[in-house]
């Protein structure tokens, strides 16, 4: 089946910690710190892949995540970035933050490749720590983690102008009629599941791409059926032809027909319901009145161009009048903005990776426990004995606000603070 919309979880690398070592040789009894930086994390990077033209395979496979950058090593080696992961998606493809629905990029025009998580940074070495005071840190920093995200991918058609109408109305025949696509075709309702993409090629370099917009119900702007699903890919057009069955062949009104699908255009959105349109009424040469009866041609243009909706009488099946129509639609199109309809971020990063959880309880002798995985982590870095990593550990509870979050809890000077073995007296 064709997929235009997935859901997919990404991640990037985390950085790799620095390393704590020290210079071991031969007659160097006492030498320095030599622990080398983590090497960075891999990004998570979207690529138009022209090839593509479906969402189709990230229907089995929805975890992506890039490589880790390595450990920092001794003798001042940085660990290895770790690789960065290429995510190939079709033109049109637009990426949103799955919480939000906000826009993160859209994969169209000249944006073919975008890096969307940032992979984390490597901690630096215990090298870089030593000081005329402190000669042998003891101590590294952590690599940062990666970023993650739940992000939904929607496919956008791309094309000048968009097919629309009721079901069964011939715009799969229209399409392979006047383009260079092959859309199935027969006759059932829905029969087309997603958008078939032509060329209509008018000579001397004249022409438009079509897409044939899968067949719309009333109650679509709501979501009934695959509404949503349709109606999203006419966003990118430029123009739409209104395709109606103009015989009524399936018992409808085509007037009634016009009205119910510009009702359900409407309630989309401005941006669609605002988009030029002509009427191409079908199936002409299947047209039969009673003398003195009106014709459905008639009523059409008598009921809407006067709104400025231009209408054009054609049989998709031997092709009388699609000359004019096609001929109307590209001189229409020269009259347009021709700027690609782009869709703007809306989504501001920051760092999308929320510091680590940790909780302050009460001991049965009144001491504060403070625990949680950064802190266990950052306690295994640091060496509390050297007064240097003393105030480095300090800081960092300073800057995490969890010296603010003890104040908050009633802390008072004098009192214990205890953390995965560790007992500290609290002072301002």
């Amino acid at each position: 089946m064709f997929a235009d919309r997935a859901k997919i979880f990404i991640k990037s690398g985390k950085g790799g910690d620095g390393h704590v070592s020290f210079r071991r040789e031969l007659f160097v009894p006492d030498g320095g710190p030599d622990g080398g930086d983590g090497g960075k994390g891999g990004d998570i990077i979207f690529q138009v892949d022209k090839g593509l033209n479906t969402l189709t395979d990230f229907r089995h496979v929805r975890k992506y995540v890039a490589k880790d950058g390595e450990q920092g090593g001794k003798r001042r080696c940085h660990g290895a970035n770790g690789a960065d992961l290429v995510i190939k998606v079709p033109e049109g493809t637009v990426i949103k933050d799955a919480e939000t629905g906000k826009v993160i990029t859209d994969m169209s025009g000249d944006n073919m490749r975008e890096v969307v998580l940032k992979g984390g940074r490597g901690g630096q070495g215990n090298m870089h720590y030593a000081t005329a005071t402190m000669q042998a840190p003891k101590y590294a920093q952590p690599g940062k983690p990666g970023q993650e995200l739940y992000v939904n991918l929607e496919l956008k058609v791309i094309a000048d102008v968009g097919l629309v109408g009721f079901p069964n109305v011939g715009k799969s025949t229209l399409l392979s009629h006047v383009t260079n696509a092959n859309p199935k075709i027969a006759n059932y309702h829905f029969t087309t599941i997603h958008p078939n993409l032509g060329v209509v090629d008018l000579g001397e370099g004249q022409g438009f791409v079509m897409a044939d917009i899968p067949g719309l119900i009333e109650g679509a702007a709501e979501g009934v059926g695959l509404g949503h699903d349709f109606l999203r890919h006419i966003e990118r057009t430029k123009m739409l032809i209104h395709l109606v069955d103009a015989a009524g062949t399936e018992g409808r009104d085509p007037v009634e027909d016009v009205l119910a699908i510009n009702k359900e255009l409407e309630a989309y959105s401005d941006s669609v319901k605002n988009l030029p349109q002509v009427i191409a009424a079908n199936k002409i040469d299947a047209i039969y009145t009673e003398e003195g009866d009106e014709s459905p041609i008639e009523r059409l243009k008598n009921t809407f161009e006067p709104q400025g909706i231009r209408v054009f009488p054609i049989s998709a099946v031997s092709g009388q009048g699609l000359k004019e129509l096609l001929y109307y639609v590209n001189n229409q199109l020269k009259t347009l903005d021709q700027t690609p309809v782009i869709f703007e971020r809306e989504f501001e990063f920051g760092d999308l990776t929320p510091d680590l959880p940790y909780e302050i309880t009460r001991a049965d002798d009144g001491a504060f426990v403070v625990e949680g995985p950064l802190i266990e982590k950052m306690l295994g870095y640091t060496n509390l004995e050297s007064e240097k990593g003393f105030l480095f550990f300090q800081r960092f509870l300073r800057e995490r606000g969890i010296l603010d979050r003890l104040k908050e809890n009633g802390i008072e000077e004098g009192n214990t603070v205890r953390m995965y073995g560790f007992d500290f007296d609290y002072y301002e």
